[in-house]
Parts: C-alpha cells; sequence; structure tokens
C-alpha cells in the first residue's frame, strides 16, 4: 500500500513510518527540514520536502507519491514557547490552512483514506461521566482556548467531509514518552524537576495520557481499520493532576508540587492551566478499542511512567 505520512520526523510520524517500512508498506514522508531528508531515507522511506503551509508543495509531495492513504502528523508542537498563544499559533494555522490543502491535494490525487491528529482535551469543562466522541465541545473557551478548538474542529471538519475520502480523526490524549514534554528532558518534566509546576485548586483534570508507543500503534491500525469517524485514543486509566504530578515528581526525586488556586494559575500561567489542571474531564477509549482493535500496550499512566523514569 502506498502511505504518505506528512510530518514523518516528528514524535509520532518517525516511528510510525518505521513501523509502516517494516510492515511492507511504500512510505512516503515529508519534512520541512532538508537535514531530515536522510534521516527518513535511512529508515527506508521516500523523503518529501514541503511546508505544510505552502499549497504548491504539498500539492506536489502528495500527487508524487500517488497514496491510497494519507496520515497527517503535522504540528509545531515542538519548540517550546512561555507564551502559549503563541507557542500555539503555527499550528493552528497548520490545522485549519494546512489541512485544507492537504485535503485537496488528496482528493485530486485519488487518495482514498485519511487519518489526521486531534486533541481529545477540548470538551466543555461541565457534563456527567468520561467524555466520548459525541460530547460537545469547548467551543466557547476563553482565548487563546477557544482559537486551538476550533482551528482544531475545522481540521476535523474537512478530514470528515471531503468527498469521496474516508476520514478518520484521531484525537490523542496527552502525549508522554521519548521526544515529548512528559519524557526524559522534556518541559514539563524539567519543570516538575525545577517545581514550577504546580497541582492547580484541587487538581481535579482528568488529564488523558496515552504513550507514544500506544498512539502511534492506533494509527498504524487506523490504516485498514475502523470506519470514518472520530476515535479518542487516550489510556485507559485517567490521571487526575493531583494525582499523576506528586507521582511523577516522586519518581524523579524532585520536590512535592506546590498548589495554587485557580485564580494564581490564571495570572501566572494562563486560563489554559486552571481547564487542564482543575477542570478538565476523563475520556473514553471505549471506541477506539471496539473499532479499529486498540490494544494498548500500556493501558495504566502509573506503569508507563515507572517504565518510562525508574
Amino acid at each position: 500500500m502506498r502511505i504518505f505520512i506528512a510530518g514523518g520526523t516528528g514524535v509520532l510520524g518517525r516511528p510510525l513510518v518505521e513501523v509502516l517500512v517494516g510492515q511492507g508498506h511504500e512510505v512516503t514522508a515529508s519534512t520541512h527540514r532538508s537535514g531530515n531528508l536522510s534521516v527518513i531515507e535511512a529508515i527506508g522511506a521516500r523523503p518529501a520536502l514541503m511546508n505544510g503551509l505552502d499549497e504548491a508543495a504539498v500539492r506536489q509531495a502528495v500527487l508524487d507519491a500517488g497514496p491510497d492513504v494519507i496520515i497527517n502528523q503535522i504540528t509545531a508542537l515542538s519548540t517550546p514557547a512561555r507564551d502559549y498563544a503563541q507557542w500555539l499559533e503555527m499550528t493552528n494555522r497548520l490545522r485549519s490552512e494546512g489541512t485544507r490543502t492537504l485535503m485537496a491535494a488528496a482528493h485530486e490525487a485519488g487518495t482514498r483514506r485519511v487519518i489526521a491528529q486531534s486533541a481529545s482535551f477540548m470538551t466543555q469543562p461541565t457534563g456527567p461521566g468520561p467524555t466520548d466522541e459525541s460530547t460537545p465541545l469547548y467551543l466557547d473557551a476563553p482565548e487563546p482556548m477557544r482559537t486551538h478548538v476550533r482551528a482544531n474542529v475545522a481540521a476535523e471538519t474537512l478530514v470528515l467531509e471531503t468527498p469521496g475520502i474516508d476520514g478518520v480523526v484521531l484525537r490523542y490524549g496527552f502525549l508522554y514518552g521519548l521526544g515529548t514534554a512528559i519524557g526524559p528532558g522534556g518541559e514539563w518534566v524539567t519543570a516538575i524537576e525545577s517545581g514550577d509546576l504546580p497541582i492547580v485548586g484541587e487538581g481535579a483534570g482528568q488529564y488523558p495520557l496515552v504513550h507514544v508507543r500506544d498512539a502511534v500503534a492506533a494509527a498504524v491500525q487506523a490504516v485498514d481499520r475502523g470506519s470514518p469517524g472520530i476515535y479518542n485514543v487516550v489510556g485507559d486509566e485517567p490521571a487526575a493532576q493531583a494525582e499523576w504530578l506528586p507521582y511523577l515528581a516522586e519518581l524523579l526525586g524532585a520536590p512535592a508540587p506546590r498548589r495554587v488556586s485557580e485564580e494564581e494559575a490564571e495570572a501566572q500561567i494562563g486560563v489554559q492551566a486552571v481547564y487542564y489542571g482543575n477542570q478538565l474531564r476523563a475520556a473514553s477509549n471505549a471506541r477506539a478499542k471496539a473499532e479499529l482493535g486498540l490494544n494498548l500496550e500500556y493501558p495504566s499512566w502509573r506503569e508507563g511512567f515507572r517504565q518510562l523514569f525508574s
């Protein structure tokens, strides 16, 4: 099968390329850095130099590859930024403008299936039980969260509603593992070690953590399994901030996390700290298990953290 991976050298893209090449697929992987072309070749894929916002480059790369399946893993989240809105700005454009360009190219190339990355942690903060794929989204969130949620929704709509293409949206949880913010040397780990990542309020926010290896496995499964639609790709065990932060701090030998009020968190960090830390609802992975055959290597974040940091 011919598969085009947009964003083929990122935290998810590179291991995804390796797995699909190992399965015998003809893989083309894109990168926007010329220095990564040799990396893609070294793992057995065909490289394509492509800026996700360059309409002509995207079109040419996709038409040259002629893929049966496209997997879109492009983000601009790997570079930390102190300002949350600034950090999300390029990813928001890639989700809205970039997805429009990619889907147009996919339609022109005769691609039959597109799998795209989104987020499971953008639902309304109130409601009963765990969220699922039908839970209303936080479209009226305070800025800068609102713009990010709406960019994700725009991308999801394009993937699901482009004529002639089976669109699959994978709403990942918070990734942890090598190369992520919650991995050795990662931004969040460094903040925990220095005592700079606090528990907000009661720390009741239920983080839908998912190991990188399980996120990659879900994308591999989605190549030829599951009906078109949206799937939450998260672990089995939601992680309250008041539980996972002290747990990880202890594994790291770091000081116990300090506590701040919601008002302090909003003033010091931003509104997103309040939402994630004290309001986020747990997410269900039942549909991904039933339809994609999601079989988690790390169903519990506790075990995943132990293996990663002990």
